[in-house]
């Protein structure tokens, strides 16, 4: 968490968060235009805000675009702000959406992923993928039980506890414990492929942890508000659960 305060304090780099939560995925030169720093500093600011785990970064053929990961910010919100939130702290509200939010999705251009989000967890490659696919550990920090046989072409279930279904999908892609990717979509818009968007986790050890990756692209423009405001919650319970045994204390 200091390396994340020490990258907020300067105001070159707040702004350029701001900048990203505005308009997600933008390039270098994107992020100097209208801003009175060269580009060797900006580059300079956009590394440390990387190194602090608050800009992740996605290759686009040679094109390199940077996304707000708000997983940080949630989790400084759960440790430094949620405990000693009161209802009469109407300055807090605002600040409370903000943290709680994902990044901004686009508009409706399919040409970069909507949502992209980095968390790193002490744990094994292993273990992680067994959160990921285990039904009863899904329960535990996520609230619902995703259900499949996690092979290409199964379905994927996202099952309430009384057993009805939020969310459905196929499976693409699977390569334990590195890369899963599936089909998400409501119940209603299953048979409607152009509602279905893409949700990819990538797995890679880095030292004693685990650098989790989560991108979710081809989000419906009427679907990603619903969406976004739900990720960081979920990664951070999953770090929560793998690390100390316990994930937060989700609504139902």
């Amino acid at each position: 968490m200091a390396r994340i305060f020490r990258a907020m304090a300067d105001p070159a780099r707040r702004r350029l968060l701001d900048r990203l939560h505005a308009d997600n995925g933008q390039n270098l030169g994107a992020l100097c235009r209208d801003l009175a720093i060269t580009r060797q500093g900006i580059t300079q600011h956009l590394d440390v805000l990387e190194a602090a785990g608050l800009v992740s970064t996605l290759r686009r053929g040679r094109e390199k675009l940077h996304y707000l990961n708000p997983v940080p910010l949630h989790e400084i919100y759960e440790r430094w702000i949620a405990k000693f939130e009161r209802k009469e702290l109407e300055a807090l509200s605002g600040l409370r959406k903000r943290l709680e939010e994902e990044a901004q999705t686009m508009d409706d251009s399919r040409d970069k992923p909507a949502l992209v989000y980095v968390t790193y967890i002490a744990t094994t490659p292993e273990r992680l993928w067994e959160a990921l696919t285990d039904p009863d550990l899904t329960a535990r920090y996520w609230g619902h039980r995703n259900v499949s046989g996690w092979a290409r072409g199964d379905t994927w279930e996202h099952r309430r506890p009384d057993g009805g279904m939020d969310l459905v999908g196929t499976i693409l892609e699977v390569d334990p414990p590195r890369r899963l990717v599936h089909t998400w979509a409501w119940p209603a818009d299953a048979g409607d492929l152009a509602r279905h968007s893409r949700v990819t986790f990538d797995l890679e050890p880095v030292g004693d942890v685990v650098r989790l990756t989560l991108t979710h692209d081809g989000l419906p423009t009427d679907q990603s508000e619903g969406t976004d405001k739900g990720w960081a919650t979920v990664l951070s319970s999953l770090k929560s659960l793998l690390e100390t045994g316990r994930p937060l204390s989700l609504p139902r």
